[in-house]
């Protein structure tokens, strides 16, 4: 027979305090004196009282819940490894503090606006987390306006929200390096969907670095972020009068899409086409060849991003973070250029 929960009554009762009493001392609120609050504790660490979620909500007028809306098809979400480890980081932050999460997934934009609208208009969490943002996204405007405390993913360098950040250009800027000192002189990109802000910045910093290494940009097209996304690049991209003899795609999915299809092409990688990822998601290192990419730490990401959320919504101020800029790591899907090419 399973040991029944210990409540608040018993704390109390074992104290010889009110119940009031021991929310206030358990809450950090006034009306116990200090040697009051010490037995309490005492007592609520000696019969292993654990607060109720609900329990703490009604009494410190928060919902202790925080809440991430993931604006994907869900299909598509299930390809992608990079929630599982923010997902993994966020909880490594908020769990502690005793704060638990609430996921929601949106596949149009007015379903995310209208889950953000729900939640705060219930009280169901104190705080939000922003991913996947648009440029001149909208979502910014309405978390402002329902004055729900927010911490942005990614955001640009001028988001009024606060935000934790993750530099992609120093990685990408290598990867370019690496494939310049190959010998590769047409490079083309695979991006990813054209109007979130990650994908702007990640293309933008593929035009700089084939700027400082003296190229000229290859062709663009979009892969969506997709392993299917990725594969009809390659069809597009392989067949053209004078192919890329590199290719960088803006996540690794793409990537693997795209090695994949040449592959079905006939088309060796890397002894005809080098191609690099970006993420560097495990599934990268399965593959044959090995994927070159560049690795990101979505789970710092989420770590930061919690500790920043609770903090925010506990003390009403926080200071923007970057964690450590994403590198370049070197595989077997790149190579020198083809002779002849």
């Amino acid at each position: 027979m399973a040991a029944r929960r210990v409540t608040i009554i018993d704390v109390a009762r074992r104290a010889g305090v009110a119940v009031s009493s021991v929310s206030s001392a358990l809450n950090g609120r006034p009306g116990v004196s200090e040697s009051t609050r010490e037995r309490i504790v005492q007592v609520a660490n000696e019969l292993g009282f654990v607060p109720s979620l609900r329990a703490k909500s009604l009494s410190g007028r928060r919902a202790f819940t925080v809440g991430l809306v993931v604006h994907r098809d869900p299909d598509v979400l299930e390809l992608d490894p990079f929630f599982g480890g923010f997902i993994a980081g966020i909880e490594e932050a908020i769990d502690p503090r005793g704060y638990a999460l609430v996921l929601q997934v949106g596949a149009r934009g007015d379903e995310v606006h209208q889950r953000y609208r729900k939640l705060a208009a219930d009280r169901r969490v104190d705080g939000v987390f922003m991913v996947d943002l648009e440029v001149d996204d909208p979502l910014i405007a309405l978390v402002q306006e329902l004055q729900v405390p927010a911490v942005a993913v990614n955001s640009g360098d001028d988001s009024p929200l606060p935000a934790v950040r993750q530099d992609a250009n120093a990685g990408i800027r290598e990867t370019v390096q690496h494939l310049a000192a190959l010998g590769h002189r047409r490079v083309a990109y695979v991006g990813g969907r054209p109007h979130l802000l990650h994908s702007l910045q990640r293309e933008n910093a593929w035009r700089a670095a084939l700027a400082e290494s003296g190229l000229t940009p290859g062709p663009v097209v979009t892969g969506d972020f997709t392993y299917l996304g990725g594969a009809a690049a390659a069809a597009t991209l392989l067949a053209l009068p004078d192919p890329p003899t590199a290719v960088m795609c803006a996540n690794d999915l793409s990537a693997i899409g795209f090695i994949t299809q040449a592959e079905s092409m006939g088309i060796d990688v890397p002894g005809k086409v080098s191609v690099a990822g970006f993420d560097d998601i495990q599934f990268g290192t399965y593959v044959r060849p090995a994927l070159t990419t560049v690795r990101t730490t979505p789970r710092e990401l989420g770590r930061e991003s919690g500790r920043m959320l609770i903090d925010l919504i506990e003390t009403g101020e926080v200071d923007d973070v970057t964690v450590p800029d994403a590198r370049l790591v070197v595989r077997d899907s790149t190579a020198p250029v083809p002779p002849g090419r």
